[in-house]
């Protein structure tokens, strides 16, 4: 393989990038839904509020990844 051509095209990468933050978005919402409704978060105020502030914002920097990877130039 040269040196100077990627082994995806931008276009392949943009649709396994799609692919894979629809996956990690659904796979993500099951997983705190589950720990949500499983009775193991506390149901005080300030607990459960920086539960879902943490849950809320932590598959960003996973996204992040994906498209940095899917906007890479060729």
């Amino acid at each position: 393989m040269e040196r100077g051509k990627p082994f995806f095209p931008m276009r392949v990468r943009k649709l396994i990038g799609l692919i894979a933050l629809l996956l990690l978005l659904f796979v993500y919402a099951l997983i705190v839904m589950t720990i949500a409704v499983s009775g193991r978060v506390p149901q005080e105020g300030a607990a459960e509020f920086f539960f879902y502030l943490i849950t809320g914002l932590a598959w960003t920097p996973p996204a992040a990844l994906i498209i940095w990877w899917m906007q890479r130039p060729d």
